[in-house]
């Protein structure tokens, strides 16, 4: 029987990567031994190259908690995932209660997590600062609150997959010739006041962004393959201004003001040094 490969992500998150997708997969290499990517987000390129099973196994963290154990709940037990997802209804009364409810179950917390991003307004993935989601409830057509088919083709891509929540520094570690990283961290912000801080409780500063850079020159020392993707600003041109970028426009949808959802740029970097962009 011919095994069915993932369509997609299962969540939409703020910064997604499926319009540059392309891009980011032209510049990992045909085949990996391990597949590297600390800031996992939605998962546009993990799922990406499991459908085109260019690696034969893959390390995906993030320092999100949610994200992580959404992850973990359809890789241990999506049929659990599926039945707590179906019992939903698309309804602005549901949604507040869901939105307030604490489940006790691992995979009656993923669920929550996948009807809220499904439901929610623009599909934003937006915390207090006691870590509780407090996105509105979002107007949409007919959300498909349960996709059952990409979930179990989601869950055959994560099965022998290690998830961790984690820093990048620590993930990015176990890293060797052979296998690939790619790196899409909290973009740094173009000014000050479009930083967007609730992704999750843990910041991403500038000085995070330095150590990425250096954690960035320390895979191409160990001849580790490594693309890395983050906003165009004069701080990042200067963070990478050793390896091989390219600018890159993408539309932006996920954005309070629809007036602010057009293309932005963005860098596409590959660890490679930047004498050799002729290649």
């Amino acid at each position: 029987m011919k095994v069915r490969r993932p369509d997609g992500p299962v969540l939409k998150w703020a910064g997604g990567k499926t319009h540059l997708l392309p891009r980011i997969l032209e510049r990992l290499p045909a085949r990996m031994e391990t597949y590297f990517e600390p800031f996992v987000g939605g998962g546009a390129v993990f799922f990406a190259l499991a459908r085109e099973q260019r690696f034969r196994q893959a390390v995906i963290a993030d320092q999100n908690e949610d994200l992580v154990e959404v992850y973990s709940a359809i890789r241990d037990d999506v049929d659990a995932v599926i039945h707590a997802l179906r019992r939903y209804r698309y309804d602005e009364e549901t949604y507040y209660r869901v939105r307030a409810a604490k489940p006790r179950k691992a995979t009656h917390r993923a669920a929550r997590l996948i009807f809220l991003n499904r439901t929610g307004y623009n599909g934003l993935y937006r915390v207090n600062s006691k870590g509780e989601f407090n996105v509105p409830f979002g107007r949409h057509k007919n959300p498909k609150i349960c996709d059952e088919a990409n979930l179990r083709s989601a869950a055959r891509a994560l099965e022998h997959v290690t998830i961790r929540n984690a820093d990048f520094q620590a993930v990015c570690a176990d890293a060797r010739p052979g296998d690939a990283v790619y790196l899409d961290p909290p973009y740094l912000p173009v000014s000050a006041t479009s930083s967007f801080a609730a992704y999750d409780r843990h910041p991403f500063g500038l000085t995070e962004h330095q150590r990425l850079a250096h954690v960035f020159g320390e895979l191409a020392d160990r001849r580790v393959d490594a693309v890395l993707s983050n906003s165009l600003t004069e701080e990042t041109r200067r963070l990478f201004r050793l390896w091989h970028l390219e600018e890159v426009a993408v539309p932006r949808f996920i954005n309070s003001r629809p007036d602010s959802r057009g293309p932005v740029h963005e860098i596409l970097v590959v660890n490679r040094p930047a004498a050799a962009r002729s290649r």
